[in-house]
């Protein structure tokens, strides 16, 4: 589908047509997203399965705990036992017995009488309570004092109080954290049916670029692009592949992208997405996938590329740092959450503060502007926003600043004292 015929396209400044809505691109993204095919499900041991994405609903097929457990050390006993106990007038209990740890006891204690337990112990049968051991005061070899009652169930954990047998634990799409992990261990769960993990190679191309570890000649400079977006995209849960750095050449750049295509799930290129003589980004990719979008109204990120080879991705981002950050955030993040199965919650899914605005920033209507700020603190709290500037190919800006704002299309700006919301960096 070429962007370019629809009637939202809109012409830049230069007269290139292709622009379009921020809003509409991400609509577009969705649509073509909503026909990619499911992947085939992947059966992981559950100590391995941090940060994966289940692919399947959990419920539980047992209790836990299976059995009553006290929760605090001291002595198992019957609540009405203790019915009316205090400092001046205690009650008396025999102790008769005691809970060993890791064993399960066959038989309570007797009338007016109590077993001995600690923290995590099985709560004996026919008591139904536990005394925690400060409200007690040792009188012999065999009794007790109790100076507090205490109810039916108190300082217990019951069967089934933490999970019942046949509830819903997880849904499908969730990502797996330390304590999904560690309530699954408890329920005897060994492996996982997980979605597999996404692919994602990576290259950049010109002939002025030279890999990060090199000292560049005069006319080049080093390889940023590739070395953020790969840290990006496993940020993500992606699997990044660097495909090296790529010439202006239109065989070698058909064949590296034509490559990546084949052994990965997405494929992303920095540089040559802008319109230009030596830009061969839409040509190769036309050869390639189906091009669904070049070109987007927003400031940094404008000529990015997005396309799709059946169901896999194919992204070309600007080549200045910052831009290329952007573009990822917005088109390249939500493909791979995609193809990863996950699945959101009601809960934001960004940090976010409110914060005044220090200085005026002008904005292009119809265009939607991501303005980078560090932020500050008043002594009464509220926060400052101060616009860190500079141009998109200085990614020094991302790292001085602490989030960002964005300027709507339908707004000519933001002006010094006015509320913004600050998208914070991870």
């Amino acid at each position: 589908m070429m962007i370019n015929d629809t009637e939202n396209s809109v012409k830049d400044m230069l007269g290139r047509s292709g622009i379009i809505p921020l809003k509409d691109a991400q609509k577009l993204l969705e649509e073509r997203l909503a026909l990619c095919s499911s992947r085939a499900i992947e059966d992981v041991p559950l100590e391995q399965c941090l940060g994966r994405i289940l692919a399947q609903d959990i419920c539980s097929k047992e209790d836990i705990p299976p059995y009553p457990r006290s929760v605090m050390d001291g002595y198992a006993v019957k609540a009405g036992d203790t019915y009316g106990a205090t400092e001046g007038m205690p009650a008396y209990l025999r102790v008769s017995g005691e809970v060993k740890m890791g064993e399960f006891p066959e038989a309570g204690p007797a009338v007016e009488c109590c077993f001995k337990i600690a923290t995590g112990g099985l709560l004996p049968p026919d008591t139904d309570a536990v005394v925690m051991l400060e409200h007690t005061v040792q009188t012999g070899t065999e009794m007790i004092e109790i100076v507090k009652p205490v109810a039916p169930g108190e300082n217990i954990i019951g069967r089934g109080d933490d999970v019942k047998k046949g509830e819903s634990l997880l849904k499908s799409g969730h990502c797996l954290r330390p304590q999904d992990i560690g309530l699954l261990a408890g329920l005897g769960i060994t492996t996982l049916g997980v979605q597999p993990l996404v692919h994602v190679g990576i290259f950049s191309t010109g002939d002025e670029i030279v890999p990060f570890d090199q000292t560049p000649p005069p006319g080049k400079v080093r390889d940023m692009n590739s070395v953020n977006l790969a840290a990006l995209a496993e940020k993500q849960g992606a699997i990044p592949t660097f495909y090296g750095v790529v010439k202006d050449d239109e065989e070698l750049f058909l064949a590296a992208v034509q490559k990546a295509l084949e052994e990965n799930d997405i494929v992303i290129f920095s540089g040559s997405s802008s319109v230009g003589s030596r830009d061969l980004g839409e040509s190769v990719v036309c050869k390639l996938a189906d091009l669904l979008i070049h070109g987007v109204a927003i400031k940094p990120g404008k000529p990015v590329i997005v396309a799709f080879s059946g169901s896999k991705a194919l992204f070309g981002l600007p080549g200045h740092p910052v831009s290329a950050a952007v573009a990822f955030d917005l088109f390249v993040r939500p493909v791979i959450n995609s193809f990863s199965g996950r699945t959101f919650s009601d809960l934001p899914q960004s940090r976010t503060v409110q914060a005044i605005c220090k200085r005026n920033m002008n904005s292009a209507g119809g265009r939607t502007d991501f303005i980078r700020v560090s932020l500050s603190r008043k002594d009464s709290g509220e926060y400052e926003a101060h616009p860190v500037l500079g141009k998109s190919g200085a990614l020094s800006t991302m790292v001085e600043a602490d989030g960002f704002f964005r300027i709507e299309e339908s707004s000519q700006g933001v002006e010094s004292g006015e509320m913004v919301v600050v998208y914070l960096y991870d």
